[in-house]
């Protein structure tokens, strides 16, 4: 009987020249179009300049966004990768929340230009990795995060694999050792949470850079366990805990059935499951309530959110830096309120430590509802109660930018457009990138990225 490994590389070998079904092209389009932006916006911030100047780079063909050169692929992977996901604004998928976008373009972009490889084979690879990251969440659900792991990062490196090997054209056995390598370079613990530093900001990239290592040494004929998904010390066993993982989600239907063509896209710059509660605060303060009307704010929240939104809650009410507050409930929903929005602008340091919203945040507590539907579904459920007596209440029944609630192209072009602005780039190169972007799948090569390294 077939390894889940290679069942899988028996789909990817003949990936090649197929056409994708209408759903999977446009989310795997919006996904280069979203992550491109992100990777510029994110080349101002600290934590940006400093991978930069902290990442040993070699020379190469491979466009660094926004940092003023080209590099070898997997720096220019490493680097676009963690400017994608930095700022928790990048696409994700409803069950599991992987982030394929910010880990699958910047390792196939990397590697189409290094290699001269044509935007058509470019275009496949990047919606074959983000399939495979998507089918591997559906197992995992909650327990990757459960394990103390970050499924980006874990999950990442194996769908970078597939990326890589499309794009490489590795045969069966370079495609089954691909993943095989890839599950021993998988890796990223959510210790982050304690203090909001920086490690979570760079999963993504890492993991693009390992599924390039991966596909490269597979190439070169290096061995990995072909049992790596299902195996007993396999991937599920030790990133989810899971002794007998059913991977049936991640082998059927291949070519059939698209996750690809399920993605969600962000408006908020933040935790994913922050996002419909901000939602709530926005129409909240705009039916009328003023933060000073408030005596209280109670969220209702799924159990699989609390540790990492909520829990401690007094930890949550304070964020320790702009990047904690990202997966801080309290935070973000007083922000929501307060601002009408939950943006760039609204992660900053300074706003982060802002009185008004501190003063909010420490009203806002959290109780579990077992009737919440996370991972299923993300909902938000606000109840205030008003210094008079009364209750205001509003209720987000799926998350916005989702399959239920999806954002269209003018919002991800919108959004697109803004983030450049925000990381220095004039409109008019704004469009040339954008038309760039969505003419790719007909390119002979990338080589015309290298136009926005800075």
């Amino acid at each position: 009987m077939a390894t889940v490994a290679e069942t899988l590389a028996d789909w990817l070998v003949g990936l090649d020249g197929v056409k994708l079904p209408e759903g999977a092209h446009e989310g795997t389009l919006f996904s280069l179009i979203d992550t491109v932006g992100l990777s510029y916006a994110a080349r101002i911030e600290d934590y940006m300049k400093m991978l930069a100047v902290g990442w040993d780079a070699g020379p190469g063909k491979a466009t660094v966004f926004g940092h003023g050169r080209d590099a070898d692929a997997v720096t220019a992977a490493m680097i676009n990768g963690t400017g994608a996901h930095g700022e928790d604004f990048d696409n994700t998928y409803e069950g599991c929340p992987v982030h394929s976008g910010a880990v699958v373009v910047p390792a196939v972009l990397a590697l189409a230009q290094e290699k001269g490889i044509s935007g058509a084979r470019a275009f496949t690879a990047m919606a074959a990795g983000i399939e495979i990251m998507c089918r591997m969440g559906l197992i995992a659900g909650t327990n990757v995060h459960k394990a103390g792991y970050h499924p980006t990062a874990v999950i990442g490196a194996m769908g970078a694999a597939a990326a890589a090997g499309v794009a490489l054209g590795l045969d069966r056995a370079g495609l089954v050792n691909a993943f095989g390598l890839a599950g021993s370079m998988a890796s990223g613990i959510i210790e982050y949470l304690a203090d909001g530093s920086w490690t979570k900001r760079m999963h993504a990239g890492w993991a693009a850079q390992a599924g390039i290592r991966a596909g490269r040494m597979a190439g070169a004929g290096f061995r990995g366990p072909s049992s790596v998904f299902e195996g007993t010390h396999g991937f599920y066993f030790a990133f989810a805990h899971d002794k007998a993982p059913d991977c049936s989600p991640l082998v059927d239907d291949l070519g059939t059935r698209w996750e690809a063509g399920r993605l969600s896209f962000k408006p908020y710059a933040c935790g994913t499951m922050c996002q419909p509660y901000i939602d709530c605060a926005v129409r909240l303060a705009a039916s009328g309530v003023r933060a000073d009307d408030i005596e209280a704010i109670t969220c209702k929240v799924g159990e699989g959110t609390v540790h990492r939104l909520w829990a401690p809650i007094e930890l949550k009410r304070r964020p320790p830096s702009a990047y904690g507050g990202k997966f801080s409930g309290p935070y973000c929903v007083a922000v929501g309120f307060l601002d009408g929005d939950a943006g760039l602008a609204q992660f900053t340091d300074t706003r982060v430590q802002a009185p008004d919203v501190l003063a909010l945040a420490a009203k806002v507590s959290f109780e579990v509802d077992p009737a919440n539907e996370y991972p299923a579904n993300y909902t938000g459920h606000v109840r205030a109660v008003l210094k008079d007596g009364s209750v205001r209440e509003e209720f987000q029944p799926c998350l916005r930018g989702g399959v239920r609630q999806p954002l269209t192209r003018e919002d991800i072009v919108k959004k697109f457009r803004a983030n450049l602005a925000y990381g220095g780039m004039t409109a008019d190169r704004a469009d040339r990138l954008l038309a760039l972007l969505e003419g790719l799948p007909a390119l002979g090569d990338l080589g015309a990225l290298s136009a926005f390294r800075d």
